[in-house]
């Protein structure tokens, strides 16, 4: 009689998932990224754990790099979970081991960026030994200093001017969208609610955008957004931001001090993550 041993759990489930991973390409993973978004929110952190897992088991080279560096935009777009956001970065990481891209100038490479964009701002861990990524870290500090230093004065869609500097005193929220961005659209209401929440203590947003002023009237006009939509056609003020991509946001404390900030779209629980950093009571 032959006796079968029951494996444990642990080892059934990792069988199982070499071999899902097994049938995994490049196609079939650059299919689940272009759907990505339209993933339920409470499923999109399993989704993504699953996307980055896969991309792991490609072997080194360009394509491999590029579906790694694209997950990375993609993971960043609302509360993916530290344990996804993790294995994004790691993959990343693994893959700019395996293929290196040539810098071009100064300036890291855009991958090298978006693995020290995870670790500074989204707290987790390189597994990437490599000068490109302490070059690339180095970058985001220095334009967090510029921005420290940052003063503007811009006008909203009534004509009234909003001077930076002269908020002191307040805890400021200054945020970067666009009409046509889809992550921009989806926290907007969560910005609305902690401004309506936290106004009284003393919390502005300014929710600026480069677009012309018809345009962002027109999509604000059926909208009930509270915080001032300022008005940066030109786009000085993204580039005093080093805005790479929107939604951004940072946030100052009252005396100017930048304290956070956010490089993709924030969830309402994200975002009081954030304010908690504040002397603002829920």
């Amino acid at each position: 009689m032959i006796v079968f041993r029951r494996l444990p759990l642990a080892i059934v489930l990792s069988l199982v998932t070499t071999s899902l991973h097994a049938q995994a390409t490049e196609s079939s993973i650059a299919n689940e990224l272009k759907n990505l978004r339209s993933v339920p929110t409470a499923q999109r952190p399993a989704a993504t754990l699953k996307v980055a897992q896969e991309i792991s088991t490609l072997p080194g080279g360009l394509p491999k790099l590029r579906l790694a560096d694209a997950l990375s935009h993609l993971a960043t777009e609302g509360d993916a979970g530290p344990e996804a956001l993790q294995a994004v970065a790691d993959a990343l990481a693994a893959s700019l081991d395996d293929s290196p891209p040539v810098a071009k100038g100064d300036q890291p490479p855009m991958p090298y960026l978006d693995l020290a964009k995870l670790v500074r701002y989204e707290n987790v861990k390189a597994t990437l030994d490599d000068p490109m990524v302490a070059k690339a870290t180095q970058v985001l500090i220095a334009n967090d200093a510029d921005v420290e230093k940052v003063d503007f004065t811009l006008k909203d869609l009534h004509n009234k001017k909003f001077t930076l500097s002269e908020l002191r005193g307040k805890i400021v929220m200054v945020n970067f969208w666009a009409t046509w961005c889809g992550p921009c659209r989806l926290e907007m209401p969560d910005l609305d609610a902690l401004y309506t929440h936290f106004q009284p203590q003393g919390l502005v947003v300014l929710s600026i955008s480069d677009e012309d002023e018809f345009k962002v009237g027109s999509f604000l006009a059926p909208a009930n957004y509270h915080p001032p939509v300022l008005l940066d056609p030109d786009g000085k003020v993204h580039k005093l931001f080093h805005i790479d991509g929107i939604p951004k946001t940072f946030l100052f404390n009252r005396d100017g001090k930048l304290l956070a900030v956010a490089i993709d779209q924030r969830t309402r629980r994200q975002f009081l993550q954030m304010l908690s950093k504040t002397d603002l009571h829920p």
